[in-house]
């Protein structure tokens, strides 16, 4: 079976994303586009998972916790973690790591955090969108210790990167996959690192509004629609 998934979207909590982007209208939306699991990855914060999941039991839709972070060299990465447990521990990390700068909503945008029913609960007050005081490899490390999956995101961008900003992989990463952008030339990156065959590849909307969510546009085998079993696929 093969399954639709975008494995790179925001909520309202990305100070850059839509005030729509909320718990039952992302979901919806990713619904009536044909998809099958969803990742809800917002910036350096899990804050709005637990509500994602909880309007997720609504619909057939499976929804895995995720974040996206960025790090001390200002790389964007994305973990994807099996339950919110995980992701609850992931977050403890980001307390400590997280610069406290408070958000300027006229210059970044709101960022709330949202109930099953799409109230905003909280306008969180510190900015998401710094970098935290980790390293790649010791962000990686963090990941993997709780059990969830790093990847490197959108790697074909000209800035956020981990291409961008440090200019390759290193095999001492660990990393088994690796995210590209839809407007991706891969065969021209792949010519530039040809390492690159050596992981899994992703291709995500990074959604911020409702209009960008993909559609079917990128598959991934599967036996059921399972969190576990996508995540395992991925990772194997």
């Amino acid at each position: 079976m093969m399954l639709a998934v975008d494995l790179h979207i925001h909520s309202g909590l990305s100070p850059c994303s839509d005030n729509d982007m909320t718990p039952n209208n992302v979901i919806r939306m990713a619904q009536l586009k044909g998809l099958d699991a969803i990742a809800i990855t917002d910036h350096n914060s899990t804050r709005n998972l637990q509500s994602f999941l909880k309007v997720s039991e609504k619909y057939d839709m499976i929804v895995i916790p995720g974040v996206e972070i960025t790090t001390k060299e200002e790389v964007h990465l994305l973990a994807l973690f099996h339950n919110l447990t995980q992701a609850a521990k992931f977050q403890e990390i980001l307390d400590v790591t997280l610069p406290k700068i408070n958000n300027n909503t006229k210059l970044f945008g709101n960022q709330y955090i949202y109930d099953e029913e799409d109230n905003i609960v909280e306008d969180y007050s510190k900015l998401l969108i710094s970098a935290i005081s980790l390293t790649l490899k010791e962000t990686i490390d963090e990941v993997i210790k709780i059990g969830g999956i790093p990847i490197p995101a959108h790697i074909d961008r000209h800035s956020f990167s981990i291409l961008s900003n440090l200019g390759f992989i290193s095999p001492e990463l660990n990393l088994k996959v690796v995210e590209i952008t839809s407007t991706c030339d891969y065969i021209r990156l792949a010519k530039k690192h040809p390492y690159l065959c050596d992981y899994k590849k992703i291709i995500s909307s990074d959604a911020h509004g409702l209009g960008t969510i993909f559609e079917r546009n990128f598959l991934i085998e599967g036996f059921s629609k399972e969190a576990s079993e996508i995540l395992s696929n991925l990772h194997t």
